[in-house]
C-alpha cells in the first residue's frame, strides 16, 4: 500500500474537461480480435482542483464527467478514504468491472496527485519510490504489418535499449498460425538469443487452439504466452497453464486485486494489470507483492507515461509495458513526459504527475474539440456547468 494519509481532506471546487476529437495513430493498427484501428483510445482529459486551488489532472474518458463528477462537486469536505468509499459503493450496481468503476481509478489517481502536490513533490516520490525511472519492456507488432516492416521494429527496439520485446499474434482471426510462427522465427533471428521475447494473442483462441500454438512456437523460446484464451475462462486458463508449461501472462481486463487472487490460483505465471483500466491506485502494489510472494512476474500496461510514476515503485525485473503504436501519439499531446532512454522511463522532477497536457498544440492542431468547465454548487450540495467552446 502507499504510505500515505487516508484520513487528508479535500473539498473540490471545480473541474474543467477537455474533449477530443480523434487521435490518429501513426500507421494503421489492428489485434488479433480487431482492435484497435486508426485511432488511439482517448476521450478527453480532465483536471480537478480543490478549494485550496490545488489540482491533478489524467487522461479520462467522458463517463467520468458523467459519473464522478456530480458525487464530488458538492461543496462537501470528506477524507481520501471517506471519498473513495462513498464514490465506490454508489458505483457498484454498475458492476466491478465497469467504465464507471475505471473512472473511479482515474478519480483516485487525480486525489493522489492533488496530496504529492500539496507538498510539492513528484507523484512517485510522494508514493514512496526512493528511484526516479522505470524499467520497460517495449511492444508494437500490428497484424497489419508485413513481415519484414513487424522484424524492423523489434530490432529497433533492442538497439533502443530493450532487452524484452513484445508483438501480437493471432493472424486471420487466429486461423492463421503458421503466418504467426513464421513471423517468431523471423524475429527471434534477428534479434538473437539473448533477447526477451513474448507474443498476445489477445484472448482470441479457444483452449485447443491456444494450446497448438503453443507447441508451434515453442522452439522459439517465447518469454511468456500473453491471454490466449477468453481472460475470465478461469478453468482454461488453468488447464492451458498446465498442458503447454510455458509462462502465460493475465490482467489487463480485470479492474481489481481479487480476480489477480483467482489467476494465482489458477496458475498463471505473469500477473499484468494495466493502469487505466484498475479500479485503485494502491492495487498496483498489492497485485505487485501477489507475485512477489508467489514467486511469479510482473509487469503493468496503460499509459506508459502515467505508469512510469508507478514503475517507479517497482524492482529492475518488475516492468511496465511501452506499447509503442499507442504510447507514441498519446506522447504527442504531451509538452512534459518522462524520457524513454536505455529500456527505461527517467522521470521529471516536477509536483505531481509525470505529464503535461500540451494544451496549446491540441488546440493549434484541432485536436482541441471543446473545454466544459464544472463548480461546485456548496450551497445546495450540487454542481453547474458552463461550457467555454
Amino acid at each position: 500500500m502507499f504510505p500515505i494519509d487516508k484520513n487528508e481532506k479535500f473539498t473540490f471546487a471545480k473541474a474543467v474537461y477537455h474533449n477530443f476529437r480523434p487521435i490518429p495513430v501513426k500507421k494503421p493498427w489492428r489485434d488479433a480480435t480487431g482492435g484497435f484501428g486508426s485511432f488511439v483510445p482517448l476521450q478527453g482529459w480532465v483536471d480537478i482542483y480543490d478549494s485550496e486551488g490545488y489540482h491533478g489532472g489524467t487522461f479520462c474518458s467522458s463517463g467520468l464527467v458523467q459519473n464522478i463528477l456530480p458525487l464530488i462537486l458538492t461543496g462537501e469536505t470528506k477524507t481520501y478514504e471517506e471519498w473513495y468509499h462513498s464514490l465506490y459503493w454508489k458505483l457498484r450496481n454498475f458492476g466491478f468491472q465497469s467504465g464507471q468503476i475505471v473512472d473511479l481509478g482515474q478519480f483516485d489517481l487525480i486525489m493522489l496527485e492533488i496530496m504529492a502536490r500539496r507538498r510539492n513533490l513528484p507523484l512517485h516520490r510522494f508514493l514512496g519510490a526512493k528511484k526516479d525511472w522505470a524499467a520497460a519492456y517495449k511492444g508494437g507488432g500490428s497484424l497489419l504489418s508485413s513481415d519484414e516492416d513487424l522484424v524492423a521494429d523489434m530490432v529497433r527496439y533492442v538497439e533502443e535499449g530493450y532487452r524484452t520485446i513484445k508483438f501480437k499474434v493471432g493472424s486471420d482471426w487466429g486461423k492463421n498460425m503458421e503466418r504467426d510462427v513464421r513471423r517468431m522465427e523471423k524475429v527471434r533471428a534477428a534479434v538473437g538469443d539473448d533477447i526477451e521475447i513474448a507474443v498476445d494473442g489477445n484472448q482470441v483462441w479457444d483452449l485447443e487452439d491456444a494450446v497448438k500454438f503453443a507447441d508451434m512456437i515453442r522452439p522459439y523460446h517465447p518469454a511468456w504466452y500473453e491471454e490466449p484464451v477468453h481472460s475470465h475462462d478461469m478453468n482454461a486458463i488453468k488447464e492451458l497453464r498446465e498442458r503447454v508449461g510455458m509462462m502465460v501472462g493475465y490482467g489487463e481486463s480485470m479492474r481489481n486485486r481479487f480476480a489477480f487472487e483467482t489467476y494465482v490460483e489458477k496458475g498463471v505465471d505473469h500477473l499484468m494489470p494495466l493502469v487505466g483500466r484498475m479500479s485503485r491506485m494502491s492495487d498496483l502494489l498489492v497485485i505487485r507483492d501477489m507475485a512477489r510472494k508467489n514467486g511469479l512476474r510482473f509487469s503493468s500496461g496503460g499509459t506508459v507515461w502515467i505508469n512510469a510514476a508507478f514503475g517507479a515503485l517497482y524492482e529492475k525485473n518488475e516492468m511496465l509495458e511501452n506499447h509503442e503504436p499507442m504510447t507514441e501519439p498519446i506522447g504527442d499531446c504531451l509538452s512534459v513526459k518522462p524520457e524513454e532512454k536505455g529500456g527505461k522511463l527517467w522521470l521529471p522532477d516536477i509536483p505531481g504527475s509525470p505529464i503535461r497536457l500540451n494544451l496549446e498544440k491540441l488546440e493549434k492542431d484541432g485536436t482541441l474539440e471543446s473545454t466544459r468547465y464544472f463548480y461546485a454548487d456548496s450551497a445546495n450540495h450540487n454542481f453547474a456547468v458552463r461550457a467555454a467552446y
